[in-house]
């Protein structure tokens, strides 16, 4: 019987996609199939789309270019949230350009000041093929009056967009936090954002639309602030509730070992009374003892025998 050749066979390989070098790792075989170099990679982080650059989530789950989250972090390891005028201040243009041809390049040099790191981080929103709010109808915004109406849609955004919006609110909140130290409120950082959110044709609807944006910004900064400082709240009195039951626990402790521990408030007269009364008898006894076995040798020196009684009924 002769054995025929292997049949339904699968060749698995694992590769690394890289932005700048595309897929390594990659057998030659399933080279002339597969490019080797994406044709959605950018050599460039800026004016291009999220679907072309490196993602990974940020500490709230938002899904967004690791080059946002390399500037926030040197951002704030450098002290930029303390930093008066942070976001408002424009950085040097000179060290901006050579920034940018080495995040380009992957990389993010040491000692850059903390302007032309904000300033870098508005550019990047400010450069988008599409403002992270162009998704929205502009009429719903337009009419939104409240931070209820805001919240309600912001919900209509996409999930690339919403992730960005959000990241970008939570990094306002971070700087409202430092307000008075960098001077920056909600008002001014949404005032300094709003342009960087949407993109129009028309300079006077433009200019209108960026009002209402300012107004969006402002409401979610406050509402996440807001939230953040309930949060705070909610901890610390759980924090304080658990140091009151350990004192308690402590102080029951401590009146277990005098001997005295009250159950509850109709008991406790009636067990101090007993503790008080069995002292005193303790007492008594001890100083009746005391005085008889005195009594006793001031009788010729000898002690009396011990009187002996009946049970009753005998």
């Amino acid at each position: 019987m002769d054995i025929g050749g292997p049949t339904n066979v699968r060749h698995v390989a694992h590769v690394t996609f890289d932005r700048f070098n595309g897929f390594l790792g990659l057998p030659s075989e399933f080279e002339p199939d597969v490019p080797r170099k994406a044709p959605s990679a950018s050599a460039t982080v800026f004016g291009v789309s999220t679907e072309s650059m490196q993602l990974s989530y940020d500490s709230r789950g938002n899904c967004v270019p690791v080059i946002l989250l390399l500037l926030q972090s040197r951002l704030y390891d450098q002290g930029g949230l303390q930093v008066e005028g942070i976001f408002r201040i424009t950085g040097d243009n000179s060290e901006e350009e050579y920034v940018r041809e080495q995040l380009n390049k992957g990389l993010i040099p040491d000692g850059i000041d903390v302007h032309c790191l904000a300033g870098l981080i508005k550019a990047w929103f400010r450069e988008l093929p599409r403002g992270v709010l162009d998704p929205l109808p502009s009429e719903q915004v337009m009419q939104c009056e409240s931070e209820e109406d805001f919240v309600k849609v912001v919900r209509l955004l996409p999930q690339n967009e919403a992730s960005l919006l959000n990241w970008a609110i939570n990094l306002m909140a971070d700087v409202v936090q430092f307000e008075h130290v960098n001077k920056m409120n909600s008002r001014n950082l949404a005032l300094v954002f709003a342009p960087n959110m949407s993109q129009m044709a028309d300079p006077l609807t433009a200019l209108m639309y960026a009002v209402q944006v300012m107004k969006l910004l402002k409401s979610l900064t406050e509402k996440t602030a807001r939230e953040r400082e309930t949060s705070s709240s909610a901890v610390e009195r759980r924090g304080n509730n658990e140091v009151e039951v350990s004192d308690k626990e402590e102080d029951s402790e401590e009146e277990e070992e005098d001997g005295v521990h009250i159950n509850n408030e109709e008991e406790a007269p009636e067990r101090i009374g007993v503790a008080a009364d069995e002292h005193l008898f303790g007492s008594m006894k001890s100083e009746f003892q005391g005085s008889s076995t005195s009594d006793s040798k001031d009788h010729d020196g000898a002690v009396p025998p011990p009187i002996r009684t009946n049970p009753i009924g005998s």
